[in-house]
This record gives structure tokens, C-alpha cells and sequence, in this order.
């Protein structure tokens, strides 16, 4: 007797709470949704229902389901063998290394590749310190740069609690959140100046020959797409020259086409030391990340030992995969739909912030946008408290958004808006129209 489309989707789900542990959550409760197919930015389950993926499942899908692409790259590499270890030469991961650095500034030489972002984290710090001779690492309060011990220990916000006291030598500052700010600064510079003298500041006090390295996300993702104001990131690499310290972008969420130029430090005319990047070069159909490293980097290690290693690193399917990615962001022109698309995403917003009294801000650059809700637009209080929402409050708000199938997350405050870079303008209108109902009802019913 063939198994209905709905018995199935119930196995799946009872076999999924049984058996898995899922991620950033408590274990009762859960009611997964079982999928059954996927194209482009929606996906479906086993009932037919369609929903939108207006966060690209965790800011990774780039390129949306089901790229013919990418999958035919995949499987043409299967054919020819899946697997070598990082000690070969295997011709996916030459072309995808001599591909990434392609896309890099002038001043970049090499590749290590890993396996997500949080492991080109922790690589990419241990790199600074061994090429640096130094052991201090500097980090912010609101970045999230993964979840295993090093990046964990790097993650500013609450997600690095649970491993602490933590590892000695890594050092939190502040990065400029405009809105939050107490002080009113009369220009997006001089907000960036005082930034960047406090940092000096602290730098000097915590001794500057101990330093390796400063991690940035370029621009903060998750915790609410915080844009840098201009001259903020250019101060940060003076300070860098200055002492010696190894500037390193996370580019891991923003990168590969997110926010309009293939990296988000491009906006701001930079060149890093070390870039980590994971998520877009595969757009999650095989999971890889990497560590990008200036030349001077690349040839510090001709003569020292990369005391740096990993099975997987590089896995040929994986680098097939990013291959295909990289050829369609070109190919395909996706940073010109990023930067069409995104203006009409920054204009819906910015109607939305002047319409919803729960809107007090709404931060968005190409595809990567962030609405943050307030209990009170004049004192600017947050819908939640930080670190916490006892009420559940940012969890009905995703409920109801998932109710209208517009799929997506929250961060304390903040409601991510980070759809496929192949959405149309029909598309995030038609999406937008459901979070602007939503927020209706947050107006009526939660301040």
C-alpha cells in the first residue's frame, strides 16, 4: 500500500524531533515543517503549501533551489570521483582557489579552504597568530562568527555564554550602532572618528605588540545588519598599519553578491589581510567555507609550518559546486539584480518605517536588510529586551510572517529580510505586502 504524501510528511516530522537535535532551540515542542520540493525563492511541503524563503534559509541560498547549475557541476564531479584529500591537486578546487582570489584585491595570494564559516574563523585567527608571533585577538560585541570554541570565543553576543570563561587573550569592543547611540554625532565621519579613536584607545591599553589580529563582520549580519558609517572601516585598517595588527572581514553572511558588490568591504574601498568567507560560494548545495590571505601571508608560509588542517578541506564536490556559483554570479548578472531588487527592498522599508509606529529602524544594503521593532519610536526602547524575550514576543511576530508563508528569522529586536539574489521586483513586492500586514498587527496588538 503506497504511503499518502500526508502519512509521509508525519513519519518524517516524528522521525525528525525523535532523533535529531535541532539547532538554537529547546528540544519540546518542535513541529518542523517536512518538506517536499524546492525551486527558485519558495519551497513546499508534503500538503502543497508554498512558502517564500525571504531569509535564503540562513542567509546561504544565494542563488535559490534548485539551480540546474550547480547541480549538473556536482554531479559531473561525482562521476569523475567525490572525494581527495587536501594533499592533492584535484581540478575543482584549483579552479574554484585561482577563482576566489580572482575576485579579491591585488593583494591577495592564496586559499585555505574548510567547511563553513566558523572553521574559516578559527583558521583564519590561528593564521594571524602564527604569521603575527602575537597572541591577542580582537573582536565584536555584536558579531557572531560561529559557535565552536575559537569563533565562539570571537562572537560577541550571547551565543558565546555557554563557553565561557572562554579562551585568554581574546578582547571585546564596540561597534558603531548608530541608532543605539547615545551620542547624536553630526556626521556619518565623525561618528566613524570617535569610533575609531576609542578602538586606538583600547588597542594601546591592551598593548599593541600583543595584538594579531582585528575580526570584523565588514557589515554585523544577524544581529541586525548594522552598516558601518563611512571612514569606520577605513580608520580600522590605519589603526592596522599603524601596529602591525592583521585586518580580517568576515564576509561570511555578506559576501558573495549579499549586499551589491561581490564583497561588502568593496563599498568602502579596503583591502584586508585575511577575508573568511563560507555560505555564497556554494549557496549550501555542498557546504564549504575559506580563508583568503594577502600575499605577504601566502609566502610567510613557504618557509613555516601551516600548523593548520582539516579532512574535508576542500572537498571536491563542494569546490564543483562553487565553481558553478561563482561562473553564475558573472554569468548570470546577479549583482545587477541585487542592486535593482534591493533599491525597491529599500524603498518598501523605508514606507514601512514611516507608516508602522513598531518600525524604529530599517537597515538594508543590496539584498541584506534588517527591520528592527521598538516599543516606542521617540525613545527608541526595544520591542524586547536585550539578550532575552520571555514573552516570546519576536516569535509570534515570525509565526504570523510564517502563517502568510513568508519565511524568515529574528535576532533579539530585529526581523532578517535577506531573500535569494535571483528574487524579482514582483516577487519582493509581493512578499513585502505580507510583512507590512504583519506589522499592522504588531502596531494593534504588541505596543
Amino acid at each position: 500500500m503506497a504511503t499518502t504524501a500526508q502519512s509521509k510528511a508525519e513519519i518524517i516530522k516524528q522521525k525528525s524531533v525523535k532523533y535529531n537535535l535541532q539547532s538554537w532551540s529547546k528540544q519540546g515542542g518542535l513541529n518542523p515543517i517536512a518538506v517536499e520540493k524546492a525551486e527558485g525563492i519558495y519551497y513546499w511541503d508534503y500538503d502543497g503549501n508554498r512558502y517564500s524563503d525571504m531569509s535564503a534559509q540562513l542567509v546561504n541560498l544565494n542563488l535559490g533551489h534548485g539551480n540546474k547549475e550547480i547541480v549538473e557541476a556536482i554531479k559531473e564531479q561525482a562521476d569523475q570521483y567525490c572525494y581527495m584529500g587536501p594533499s592533492f591537486a584535484v581540478e575543482s578546487r584549483a579552479d574554484l582557489a585561482e577563482m576566489v582570489i580572482g575576485l579579491m584585491p591585488d593583494n591577495f595570494g592564496k586559499v585555505f579552504f574548510t567547511n563553513a564559516g566558523a572553521d574559516a574563523n578559527e583558521n583564519a585567527i590561528k593564521m594571524a597568530r602564527m604569521f603575527t608571533g602575537r597572541k591577542k585577538v580582537f573582536s565584536r560585541y555584536r558579531s557572531y562568527h560561529g559557535s565552536t570554541f575559537g569563533a565562539g570565543n570571537l562572537t560577541g553576543e550571547p551565543r558565546r555564554y555557554p563557553l565561557e570563561p572562554g579562551i585568554p587573550g581574546f578582547v571585546k569592543f564596540f561597534d558603531p550602532y548608530l541608532y543605539r547611540e547615545q551620542i547624536q554625532f553630526e556626521s556619518e565621519q565623525a561618528a566613524a572618528a570617535y569610533y575609531v579613536a576609542k578602538l586606538r584607545e583600547q588597542i594601546c591599553y591592551e598593548g599593541p605588540d600583543s595584538i594579531a589580529a582585528i575580526v570584523l563582520e565588514t557589515i554585523t549580519g544577524s544581529n541586525g545588519v548594522i552598516i558601518p558609517p563611512d571612514g569606520y572601516l577605513q580608520g580600522v585598517r590605519k589603526i592596522c598599519d599603524e601596529f602591525g595588527i592583521m585586518m580580517i572581514c568576515d564576509e561570511v553572511m555578506a559576501g558573495f553578491g549579499r549586499t551589491g558588490k561581490m564583497f561588502a568591504f568593496e563599498h568602502w574601498d579596503i583591502k584586508p589581510d585575511i577575508v573568511t568567507f563560507a555560505k555564497g560560494v556554494t549557496c549550501g548545495y555542498v557546504q564549504l567555507g575559506g580563508v583568503a590571505v594577502s600575499k605577504e601571508i601566502a609566502a610567510y608560509f613557504d618557509d613555516h609550518f601551516l600548523s593548520c588542517g582539516l579532512t574535508y578541506s576542500g572537498h571536491p564536490l563542494a569546490c564543483a559546486a562553487g565553481v558553478a556559483c561563482v561562473r553564475y554570479y558573472g554569468e548570470h548578472n546577479i549583482l545587477e539584480n541585487v542592486n535593482k531588487v534591493g533599491k525597491v527592498l529599500g524603498e518598501e522599508l523605508e514606507a514601512m518605517k514611516a507608516k508602522h509606529a513598531c518600525v524604529g529602524d530599517v537597515r538594508y544594503i543590496g539584498l541584506f536588510a534588517a527591520i528592527e521593532l521598538v516599543k516606542d519610536k521617540a525613545s527608541r526602547e526595544p520591542l524586547v529586551s536585550y539578550g532575552g524575550d520571555p514573552k516570546g514576543v519576536m516569535g509570534k511576530i515570525v509565526g504570523m510572517l510564517k502563517e502568510k508563508r513568508f519565511m524568515t528569522y529574528s535576532h533579539e529586536n530585529m526581523v532578517l529580510v535577506c531573500p535569494p539574489l535571483i528574487i524579482t521586483e514582483e516577487q519582493i513586492r509581493e512578499e513585502l505586502a505580507k510583512m507590512d500586514e504583519v506589522l499592522g498587527t504588531v502596531d494593534k496588538e504588541m505596543l
